[in-house]
């Protein structure tokens, strides 16, 4: 893969301006209204195809047609039956097959009968063209998030911002109101610093900074890299190198002191302070905020994971010790490299394993990340670091028995969730099964590649029986939070999981799960900004909203819970650039919503673990497909 500017973000910005708006649906005959969904970047020259026909009425005797560049490719029959029901407006969903389709070139589809419409258009490409853009835009994502004085040069025109940061004040944890980030006390009580935490990215569509979240995004950065190799662009490592290089700030070794998160989301129900949350505005504005009510804003507390020298939440411990770990596999510089392994060691050892706190430490309130599950993190950090200590020649045995130890107790928790923010259970596998080829041990481990693999296969099977029973082929529950970072997991792990056994047995799983995300849904919007014809425009995104352009690579939760909105939407706050789009709210069904607006955080508010999951299901299927580059692509 080329690492020169085809990469970069002002590139990519360019490629983003090529786009065309989706096709409109012509009138359909009867009064039957109808939509066709096609995955809107495209598919592979040789895997299953599948568009998807909704009608507000079942249809009869119906074809259509497939043309590229003016001229009938393929035609075929709409299925007399269809695979079943979306809502009480599109009773009737039937799938067309296009796998037919081979040559590379721009297609759309066209129905003649009981309703004619066109699709939006759609490409036939190999996987570089396909999967990269997966990776590269999902960089620009991360660039466009950056916090501090190093910027990079974006459509959103970013300015250093957060410089206080470098001299910040340390804090005891506040009093919330349950549930919420509403903090009780009349006032934040200092405990510590001044500590520099200048740099990292913002969490979302505010500008919250979190260990937690931050340490997964570098571990899919690493992770996309160590995958794609010499075929990653050069921004991935760089940004990579970014995070890892904020979170060694948070990391204060000669006191054993992981600090947790920059800023409050609210301020407090007093009203003596404001926090985040309270205000819409561009993050450069904070540093000069003489407001007295906004002082956490101006100038934002810090806190801490845990006191100094004591035991840290052992979820936290193992995946910020596996970004220094994979940082280190992949830092040329061998002083540099020792010293990532050593803090990856030294986090790990403060694992609080035997008393994790209830519930786990991820942020204020722990309500924002509400994870359960941290023997996957431990399973991952060792794994890491026993990767690490074997490139550099130190004692690794002890942490690739210590890894797998936490994959057996992982495996007995009985984890339901897949690969996402919570659960990097199956990352963690895959880890671990390349290490035990790797490091050398001299007696049995707790668990075996066969169990770690029936692992992964068990969790794709949780997306396969969902992707079954939904006619539009979704491998998650649509009314829940995380939608599409579960679904890009999924396409993640089913390359994973190719690289573990050499099997496509999940390969057209994945390719539907692709399709669900990138158009071929209800909602017929892409779950990436940038990629297809439609995508989201008004999200919740204080930069890309007043900045009045699309946020480049940014992936939004998707369609969400309709009693999420039962409160509805509320006002615009004051600084917000309205911006709305209803078109999507006629495709909702199943108790299920998808919002495009900027006031609708429950489905339209881009975060760094979603995108990541992006990144990472785009490198792992560039890992899974090697001949690529060369125009030529595995079946």
């Amino acid at each position: 893969m080329a690492t020169g500017s085809r990469y970069t973000a002002l590139a990519l910005v360019a490629a983003l301006l090529t786009l065309v708006p989706a096709a409109p649906t012509t009138g359909a005959p009867a009064g039957i209204r109808a939509e066709v969904r096609v995955n809107q970047q495209g598919w592979l020259r040789h895997e299953t195809k599948l568009a998807t026909l909704m009608a507000s009425a079942p249809i009869g005797h119906t074809t259509f047609t497939v043309v590229r560049d003016g001229k009938v490719v393929l035609r075929g029959t709409v299925p007399a039956r269809p695979v079943g029901g979306w809502s009480g407006r599109f009773p009737a969903v039937y799938r067309l097959d296009l796998s037919a389709l081979h040559a590379r070139g721009r297609y759309v589809v066209r129905t003649r009968g009981a309703v004619h419409v066109l699709s939006p258009p759609f490409r036939i490409a190999d996987a570089e063209e396909l999967y990269a853009p997966l990776v590269g835009y999902g960089v620009a994502f991360d660039q466009g998030q950056r916090d501090g004085h190093d910027q990079v040069a974006t459509a959103l025109h970013r300015e250093p911002s957060h410089l206080n940061d470098a001299q910040a004040d340390v804090y005891a944890w506040p009093h919330m109101v349950r549930g919420e980030d509403l903090i009780t006390d009349p006032d934040l009580t200092r405990i510590g610093g001044p500590v520099d935490v200048e740099g990292g990215w913002a969490d979302a569509g505010d500008y919250l900074k979190f260990t937690h979240s931050t340490a997964y995004n570098d571990v899919v950065l690493f992770s996309s890299a160590r995958l794609v190799g010499a075929r990653a662009p050069a921004a991935l490592l760089s940004e990579a190198r970014y995070g890892l290089a904020w979170l060694d700030k948070m990391w204060d070794a000669p006191t054993g002191t992981l600090h947790l998160q920059v800023g409050i989301g609210s301020g407090n129900k007093q009203g003596t302070f404001a926090g985040d949350h309270d205000l819409w505005r561009l993050p450069e504005a904070d540093d000069h905020d003489a407001d007295p009510q906004h002082r956490y804003v101006s100038h934002r507390p810090v806190f801490d994971a845990a006191p100094a020298g004591q035991p840290i939440s052992p979820n936290l411990a193992g995946r910020v010790g596996a970004a220094f770990a994979l940082g280190a596999q992949l830092e040329p510089d061998p002083a540099r490299a020792t010293a990532l392994l050593h803090d990856a060691e030294a986090l790990y050892a403060r694992a609080a394993t035997a008393a994790p706190p209830k519930p786990l430490v991820t942020a204020l309130p722990h309500a924002f990340y509400p994870e359960s599950v941290w023997q996957d993190d431990m399973e991952l950090g060792a794994a890491e670091i026993a990767r690490a200590a074997q490139q550099l020649g130190e004692p690794a045995a002890g942490y690739l028995a210590a890894s797998a130890h936490w994959a057996k107790a992982y495996l007995k928790v009985g984890s339901t969730d897949t690969l996402n923010l919570y659960d990097v259970g199956a990352l963690a596998h895959a880890s671990l099964a390349d290490a035990m080829a790797q490091v050398p041990h001299g007696g049995t481990l707790e668990v075996t590649r066969h169990q770690l693999v029936k692992d992964v296969a068990r969790q794709l099977r949780i997306g396969v029986r969902h992707a079954r029973r939904d006619p539009f082929g979704a491998p998650v529950d649509v009314t829940e939070f995380d939608a599409n970072s579960h679904s890009f997991g999924l396409v993640a792990t089913e390359a994973l999981y190719e690289r573990l056994t050499g099997s496509h047995r999940f390969r057209s799983f994945a390719t539907g799960v692709r399709t669900w995300l990138l158009g071929g849904n209800p909602w017929g919007v892409s779950a990436m900004v940038g990629v297809g014809s439609s995508y989201p425009r008004c999200m919740q995104h204080q930069v890309a909203n007043l900045a009045g352009a699309p946020d480049l690579g940014a992936v939004v939760n998707g369609p969400n819970g309709a009693g999420n909105f039962e409160g509805g939407l509320g006002g615009f706050q004051d600084g917000m650039r309205h911006c709305t789009r209803p078109r999507y709210a006629a495709f909702d069904g199943r108790g299920s919503r998808y919002v495009d607006d900027v006031r609708a955080w429950q489905t339209d508010e881009p975060a760094l673990d979603m995108t990541g999951a992006a990144i990472l299901a785009g490198a792992a299927q560039l890992s899974a497909h090697p001949h690529a580059q060369n125009g030529r692509v595995d079946r």
